[in-house]
């Protein structure tokens, strides 16, 4: 094979001009100048082409050469990811810091998962068998927690001619050889390499059916995200959007979690890489890490690289769900990946759309979100992709182009309050600008799991909440006191709704994770509260004597002294809520 080479004729931050590109292609992965820096090509015009470097430039200098590597920027994908820290473009970033502490020099060249480890294999094929693409032919227990499954890659197909036995390898070491119909043939290991801007193949597209049970009341019941379904949660600076990721991604049900930090504060992100391996996962009583993936691109690392940490994720998050897993990926946050655009793209001299960003954001926002969804493997596996981003909107104003956008192309959208957030009322999420597509799509995944009458109460209450929004706009004009007593005690309702329901403590052993039949038992209690309140008010009772202050405190504080395992003081308190208003209608009757 002939060794392309381009030579450098400029240099503009993370993006190159070079000649001699004639042979190059588009999207492919290139070395540029003498420490070998990674790039991409990403314009092609005669024999000139753009490149953007995915490391610090520094030094470069024109005459420098561009050499070809002949394929696209991929990535290696095997066993050795879960439980690793990398960088936008798969470095780990904890064998870079034993080479350079501190610090990522350039030209340290594509680093990616270790090709020395040894891995116990145990292959589940026998020599003769036909395998098809997408087929396991390998396990490998790769943490604790996770079996990986070793696939045969698209594309290559036939019959085992060669089997080596059960045994230590390696990423690189061939397990099986397989012969397809033209004699051709193909060597299988564990690891193989998938090119990031592309999505991998499914056998099908399935429709959302199952909720992602997060623990967290204000999600679960009243805006849920599905497995395979896309979020998006915007919100100005200090609002908990870090922390509402860091929930969920502690305590939701999928069995992997990607979290990305694309462009995030360097102490924000070092946060998430001192706790998140001495955070025990609830379920197991094991690290979180053995569950999760860290990527991490730091506001101060390329800016090329923050472009590319999202296909990074989400190529890692297809990978592990072409085994049969739930995904969830956490992208923290799409704004900061949407300013590299921008960025980028201003040094390509294009012509700047709204707010300066470039003008296929939008498109490239779908291409991101589209890759979530609940599918079908080639193996007839049924397994799942959720992304959750963040959006950091500047002043938090949901009106700029990454949230309108992001809001296009998300089923749920989960806005957080700067008023909320400054309350200490958390999760944050404003209950009037929030909503979830994926409500009646879960209807019968609710009447199966939970009850057949959770909708109608969600609907119930979320109308009581949007009451309460207009009749506070009375009050401030005016006063509590010229309402009459059904309304007044809607304000009184929505306050047991905000603070005992909407609004949970992360740091409380129960209550920052409730079961979801606990969370329709807490509603149900305040149903109940209301319309018994209300009955007696239509009776005549006046609303100081409706409004027991011990009751309706026991009903707010239940979330605290219900525990999730014994929920039978919650029927206490519902019986406690029929006695007393049975007796003020027989006091007044």
């Amino acid at each position: 094979m002939i060794e392309l080479k381009g030579i450098i004729t400029m240099v503009n931050g993370p993006v190159l001009k070079a000649t001699s590109m004639t042979g190059f292609k588009m999207r492919e992965m290139v070395m540029v100048g003498g420490k070998k820096l990674i790039g991409e090509v990403i314009a092609l015009e005669g024999d000139r082409g753009t490149i953007q470097v995915y490391e610090e430039t520094e030094g470069l200098k024109s005459g420098e050469s561009v050499i070809s590597t002949g394929k696209p920027l991929s990535l290696k994908l095997g066993p050795g990811l879960i439980g690793n820290i990398f960088d936008g473009i798969e470095r780990p970033l904890l064998e870079i810091n034993s080479v350079s502490e501190g610090f990522i020099p350039e030209g340290i060249g594509l680093l990616s998962i270790d090709t020395e480890k040894k891995w116990k294999v145990c292959i589940t094929v026998k020599e003769n068998d036909v395998l098809r693409e997408g087929q396991c032919f390998a396990t490998v227990e790769e943490t604790s927690l996770i079996l990986h499954k070793v696939l045969v890659p698209q594309g290559m197909s036939g019959k085992v001619i060669e089997k080596k036995e059960d045994g230590f390898y390696n990423i690189e070491e061939t397990l099986l050889v397989i012969e397809d119909d033209e004699g051709k043939m193909y060597p299988l290991r564990l690891s193989h390499e998938w090119p990031v801007r592309t999505p991998r193949p499914v056998k099908e597209r399935l429709p959302i059916s199952s909720l992602l049970v997060t623990g967290q009341r204000v999600l679960d019941i009243f805006f849920p995200v599905a497995k395979g379904g896309t979020a998006a949660i915007p919100g100005g600076f200090g609002t908990g959007k870090t922390m509402t990721q860091h929930q969920l991604a502690k305590w939701s049900d999928a069995d992997i979690i990607v979290y990305i930090g694309c462009g995030e504060r360097g102490n924000e992100m070092t946060e998430v890489l001192e706790d998140f391996p001495k955070l025990i996962d609830p379920k197991t009583g094991k690290s979180i890490m053995e569950r999760t993936i860290l990527i991490a691109n730091t506001s101060n690392m390329p800016v090329a690289a923050r472009e590319a940490s999202i296909y990074t994720g989400i190529t890692i998050a297809e990978y592990y769900r072409d085994m049969g897993y739930n995904v969830a990926i956490m992208a923290d946050s799409t704004s900061r990946w949407a300013e590299a655009l921008r960025e980028i793209s201003g040094r390509l001299e294009e012509m700047p759309a709204e707010e300066g960003y470039p003008a296929y954001l939008p498109s490239r926002l779908a291409e991101f979100y589209e890759r979530a969804g609940y599918i079908k493997t080639l193996n007839d596996q049924e397994a799942s992709i959720t992304i959750i981003g963040a959006v950091s909107p500047a002043g938090g104003d949901f009106s700029e182009p990454v949230t309108e956008n992001t809001k296009r192309y998300v089923n749920a959208f989960l806005g957080l309050d700067k008023k909320l957030a400054y309350a200490r009322h958390y999760p944050a999420i404003n209950w009037l600008n929030s909503y979830s597509g994926y409500v009646k799509m879960l209807g019968n995944w609710y009447e199966k799991n939970v009850n057949e009458d959770v909708l109608e109460l969600r609907a119930k209450m979320i109308r009581i909440l949007h009451e309460e929004n207009k009749l506070q706009e009375i009050v401030q004009l005016v006063g509590e006191d010229v309402l009459p007593d059904d309304q007044r005690l809607i304000l009184e309702i929505s306050r047991v709704l905000r603070i005992g329901f909407l609004q949970q403590n992360a740091f409380h052993k129960d209550d920052t994770f409730v079961p979801l039949i606990k969370q329709y038992k807490m509603l149900k209690c305040i149903e109940l509260l209301y319309d018994k309140a209300h009955l007696t008010i239509k009776k005549g009772v006046p609303i100081s004597k409706v409004k027991n202050e011990m009751l309706f405190g026991e009903v707010t504080k239940m979330k605290y002294t219900v525990s999730n395992d014994d929920l039978s003081e919650i029927d206490k308190i519902s019986e406690k809520i029929v006695q007393y208003y049975d007796d003020l209608i027989k006091e007044y009757g």
